[in-house]
């Protein structure tokens, strides 16, 4: 054993689990400062990897600004600091298109381009912004998502040690199909453990929620893989020793995100009670 590489891994882990938790059980300010800054992070490592991809592709600073602007003002508006979101709507469906305008239409732009910034947007900024959503609505809904990712992680890997034999997909070898299937079942019975005895929606709404954890996480954990084997990089930043980049950290989330969203806000009725 490396014991330099383990100490680097478990401590960046340990700072990492008390930011994370500080961030998710604080106050609303310190959840929103806690993703613009993922958010922030992960834009700057994607469109390193877009750039690794295609290394013709030049993406200007006047590019990456504006859609880092874009991403903290959806954020936002996301939330309820700036009062009546609504006022500030058209300016924001307006933005996408603003992008698209600049960036095709100057001097060394392609069309091409505007639309990988715009992708950027969909993948990282949109998810971003329903997540603080789901925390306006309820604390839980984005800690028990983020909990539910880390269980079939965790699952998933301790199961396919074990007992591992039959690769789950070629984007990443490591991974194999009793090890996703052993993680998607462990982290249902976990949701459906903790549905059963809470207060706090009931056991199917946890179950969909663990579905949308073990299922699209794992998906959007492959998608970020097929990036960086792409553009041939083990990680897609170094952001944290030992673990790689936001990216890295949050690309089950990511995926994950939009579809507990919906589920959340058309199917989950309100909290029983009021705590969080």
């Amino acid at each position: 054993m490396n014991w330099n590489t383990f100490f680097t891994r478990t401590g960046t882990a340990i700072v990492f689990a008390i930011i994370m938790l500080a961030g998710l059980l604080g106050q609303p300010i310190m959840f929103f400062a806690l993703f613009a800054i993922v958010q922030f992070l992960a834009i700057k490592e994607y469109f390193f990897l877009l750039h690794k991809i295609n290394p013709e592709q030049k993406y200007s600073s006047i590019l990456q600004s504006l859609v880092h602007l874009f991403g903290i003002l959806a954020l936002l508006f996301s939330t309820s600091l700036l009062g009546n979101e609504q006022t500030y709507l058209p300016t924001l469906l307006c933005l996408p298109a603003c992008i698209l305008l600049i960036e095709a239409l100057s001097k060394n732009g392609t069309v091409s381009k505007a639309f990988q910034a715009l992708s950027a947007l969909l993948y990282i900024c949109l998810p971003i912004a329903l997540l603080i959503l789901m925390r306006e609505k309820s604390l839980l809904l984005p800690l028990g998502l983020i909990l539910l990712i880390w269980i079939n992680d965790t699952m998933a890997y301790i199961v396919g040690s074990f007992i591992g034999k039959t690769p789950f997909s070629s984007i990443s070898p490591k991974k194999t199909w009793e090890g996703t299937i052993g993680g998607a079942l462990l982290t249902i019975i976990a949701a459906g453990v903790w549905g059963y005895f809470s207060y706090y929606y009931n056991i199917q709404d946890w179950i969909i929620l663990s579905l949308c954890a073990s299922v699209a996480g794992t998906l959007g954990d492959l998608f970020e893989s097929k990036l960086k084997r792409l553009a041939g990089v083990k990680d897609s930043g170094s952001f944290m020793p030992g673990h790689g980049g936001a990216l890295d950290r949050f690309d089950s989330l990511l995926i994950a995100t939009p579809f507990a969203f919906c589920y959340s806000y058309l199917f989950m009725s309100p909290l029983t009670i009021h705590i969080f």
